[in-house]
C-alpha cells in the first residue's frame, strides 16, 4: 500500500478528513501545554500448533483513536475505537477538565523521512494455508530429530499497524509498523523426566525469512538442544558467586533491573535508584548502556524494538545511557522531558491507541568490550555459565530483581561444567552494574521475540549485550 492508501484506513469520507482532524485538535489542545490526536488500523493475525494440531487460528482488525492534552503536569485522555469527526469532538470535551496552560506551547517534533521497515502488510504477503502448514511442518521435522521429542509447540503470529500523529501546532507524522514472530518449543522425555526448551525469532519485517528451511530448523535446533541440555541437569547450587552472563538475549537482565530504572517519569519524580545521578559513577568502567530504536535487523529491515518515529512523533535515536560507568541521561518522553528541562529521547511509546504514551525502552543493549569470552570463562573457579532467562521480577524503585535462568551451567576451574536446573539470579541493578569484571567482545542482540512491561501496556522491545563477567552475585539454586 501507498502511503496515501494506508492513509484511507484513518480517513474516510462522511466521517473524518485530514482537515477535520487538524481542525478538532487545535480547537481540543488549544489551552494545553502539550498533546495530540493519534489514529490507529492494526490488524494482527496468530496461529497456534500443539498436541500434532492446529489449536488456534485467530485474526482481528481495529482502528481508533485517543485524544490527549497536557498542562503542566496534568494529562487529560479520552479514546474510542470510533474515526469520526463526532467522536473526536466529544472526546474534545474531556480535556476542557484540564486547568489552562500558563507556558508558551511545546514545540513540535522535527520532521523524519527515515523508514527502517517496510509499509507492506506480512497478513497479506502469505496465504493461511501455508501459514499452517509451516506450522505442520515444523511439528513433523521437531518430532523426527529425535525419539526423546515428547510434545512440539509451534506459534505464528503477525500484525500491521497505521499511525498518524497529528498536532495542535500543524504538525503530522505517519507510520506503517510490521511485526511478526516465529516460537518454537519442545517438550523432551528420557526415564520419565520432561524437559522443555524453546525458541524465538522475529522483528519489524514481512514473513519472508521465517518461513525459509534455514530459519525454521534452526529455531527447532535451538529449542530441542535447550530440552536435552536440561535433561541432563543436576539441581542447582546456591550462594554468593561468580556469575558469567552469556551473550544477546541474558541482555534482559539489564532492561529490566537497570533499563526502566532510567525511564525518565520514575526519575523525574524521584523513585528510580538513579535519580539524580547523572554524572555519577553508576557502573564499573567499560560499562555503555545504549538505547537505540533506529536499529536494523534481517535485511536491512527494523528489530523488533525499532522505530522510525515514536508513539508523539519524535524520531528515534541512539541514546548513551551510561557512557564508561558514568549516567549520562535518561529516556525521555515529551511529557518528562519537558518537566524536566531536557529534550525528547524519541521513547514515548504507547501499547495503541487507547493508551497514552509514556517513557519506554526500545532496544536497549551493553556494547561490547575488549575480552574475549573464552579467557572470562577461564577466569572462573567456581561459579555458574547463565546462558539464557525466563522470567523476572524487578523493584524499579531499588533495582532489586530475581531471574530464573532457562539454560545455565557449573564453572569449576574455569571450565564448564554439569547444566544446572532451579538456578536464579538474585541482586540489584545498579550494585550489579559496579560488580562487571569482564566484558566481552561478542556483543549480541536478541533474536526478535522481546516484549516489555509497564504501567499495564505492552510493547515490542529488543534486549542485549556481550559476554559479561559479574562477580558476587546471589544464586538462588535448589541445592
Amino acid at each position: 500500500m501507498t502511503d496515501l492508501d494506508t492513509r484511507s484506513l484513518l480517513y474516510r469520507s462522511g466521517l473524518l478528513s485530514p482537515e477535520e482532524a487538524q481542525n478538532l485538535t487545535a480547537n481540543a489542545l488549544k489551552s494545553c501545554d502539550d498533546g495530540e490526536l493519534y489514529l490507529q488500523f492494526i490488524a494482527s493475525e496468530s496461529f497456534g500448533f500443539d498436541d500434532g494440531r492446529l489449536k488456534t487460528a485467530d485474526y482481528s482488525r481495529d482502528a481508533g483513536f485517543g485524544l490527549r492534552g497536557v498542562s503542566g503536569e496534568m494529562t487529560g485522555f479520552a479514546h474510542a475505537n470510533e474515526i469520526s469527526a463526532a467522536a473526536i469532538a466529544r472526546a474534545g470535551e474531556t480535556l476542557k477538565l484540564l486547568d489552562p496552560a500558563k507556558g508558551q506551547p511545546a514545540p513540535p517534533p522535527r520532521k523524519n523521512n527515515r523508514h527502517l521497515y517496510t509499509e507492506a502488510s506480512p497478513l497479506d504477503a502469505v496465504p493461511f494455508e501455508a501459514k499452517v502448514k509451516l506450522l505442520e511442518t515444523i511439528d513433523a521435522a521437531a518430532r523426527a530429530r529425535d525419539p526423546r521429542v515428547a510434545q512440539v509447540s509451534a506459534s505464528l503470529s503477525g500484525s500491521w499497524s497505521v499511525v498518524e500523529i497529528v498536532r495542535a501546532d500543524g504538525f503530522v507524522a505517519h507510520d506503517v509498523r510490521p511485526l511478526v514472530r516465529l516460537n518454537v518449543s519442545i517438550v523432551a522425555e528420557q526415564n520419565g523426566r520432561r524437559e522443555t526448551g524453546s525458541f524465538g525469532i522475529g522483528g519489524r519485517r514481512l514473513y519472508d525469512d521465517l518461513f525459509s528451511a534455514e530459519t525454521w530448523n534452526r529455531a527447532i535446533d535451538e529449542a530441542l538442544n535447550q530440552a536435552l541440555v536440561n535433561l541432563e541437569s543436576v539441581a542447582a547450587p546456591a550462594g554468593e558467586m561468580t556469575v558469567l552472563l552469556g551473550p544477546g538475549w541474558p541482555g534482559v537482565l539489564l532492561h529490566e533491573a537497570v533499563g526502566h530504572g532510567l525511564e525518565g517519569d520514575f526519575n523525574r519524580k524521584g523513585t528510580s535508584a538513579f535519580s539524580g545521578r547523572i554524572g555519577e559513577r553508576v557502573a564499573a568502567r567499560g560499562v555503555t548502556v545504549i538505547d537505540d530504536g533506529t536499529l536494523l535487523g534481517v535485511n536491512g529491515q527494523g528489530r523488533r524494538g525499532s522505530l522510525s518515529i515514536d508513539d508523539e512523533g519524535t524520531p528515534t535515536q541512539e541514546n548513551i545511557l551510561i557512557e564508561d560507568g558514568i549516567l549520562k541521561g535518561y529516556i525521555q518522553d515529551r511529557l518528562n522531558a519537558r518537566l524536566m528541562g531536557v529534550a525528547p529521547t524519541g521513547n514515548g511509546r504507547r501499547e495503541s491507541f487507547a493508551h497514552a504514551p509514556m517513557p519506554r525502552m526500545t532496544n536497549t543493549f551493553m556494547r561490547g568490550g575488549n575480552d574475549d569470552p573464552a579467557e572470562l570463562l577461564s577466569r572462573v573457579k567456581n561459579g555458574i555459565f547463565a546462558k539464557s532467562f525466563g522470567g523476572g521480577q524487578v523493584d524499579i524503585t531499588s533495582g532489586k530483581f530475581v531471574f530464573s535462568c532457562t539454560e545455565a551451567y557449573r564453572i569449576e576451574n574455569g571450565k564448564l561444567g554439569a547444566p544446572i536446573k532451579g538456578a536464579t539470579l538474585i541482586g540489584d541493578g545498579p550494585t550489579c552494574l559496579t560488580k562487571v569484571i569482564g566484558i566481552g567482545n561478542d556483543l549480541a542482540l536478541d533474536e526478535g521475540v522481546g516484549v516489555c512491561g509497564k504501567g499495564g501496556q505492552s510493547v515490542p522491545a529488543g534486549v542485549g549485550q556481550p559476554t559479561l563477567l559479574v562477580e558476587g552475585l546471589t544464586v538462588g539454586g535448589t541445592a
